[in-house]
């Protein structure tokens, strides 16, 4: 499935949608303007709770992804719609409860399309840890995960719609 622009979207979900999926995002959108991709694929993040809708990413996550050369800075919060899982191909959640939440919420027409970011991932992880409690070293543990798995999706994109 394509959106009505014709690009194949892919939506990123955590809980709060302020520090892991705004880090999938911004790391994806990045990959996918590098490899001039940017009119094909549509990117976009959300929280499965809305306790921060409106609110830029945290702090530490936006410092983070910085020292990276990545920008969560236009990144706002909001909640997932239920239009979002008819306007995205993929709707990836960074854990298992997230993915959870997400099949619990849509219509079953939808459930194969709500996945775990890191089966695109070359390590065994299946939960993108939750960085808000613990250190600055959380952070940066996220950005290592959510690279190496932007970096599988985008090739599994490519080689599944020949862009």
């Amino acid at each position: 499935m394509v959106d009505k622009e014709g690009k194949i979207g892919v939506l990123f979900v955590c809980m709060g949608n302020i520090c892991r999926s705004p880090t999938a995002e911004g790391v994806f959108r990045h990959l996918v303007n590098e490899t001039g991709l940017s009119e094909r694929i549509l990117v976009d993040s959300a929280g499965t709770h809305a306790y921060h809708v409106g609110e830029p990413p945290d702090r530490r996550s936006q410092a983070a992804a910085e020292r990276r050369g990545f920008s969560l800075a236009a990144i706002r919060a909001r909640r997932v719609s239920d239009e979002d899982f008819e306007r995205f191909d993929l709707v990836l959640a960074m854990d298992k409860l997230n993915h959870v939440t997400l099949i619990e919420r849509a219509d079953e027409s939808h459930h194969r399309k709500i996945q775990l970011l890191l089966q695109y991932s070359s390590g065994p992880e299946s939960d993108v840890p939750d960085p808000y409690y613990g250190s600055a070293t959380g952070f940066e543990r996220v950005l290592d995960l959510v690279e190496d798995a932007s970096r599988g999706l985008l090739d599994a994109l490519r080689a599944r719609h020949a862009l």
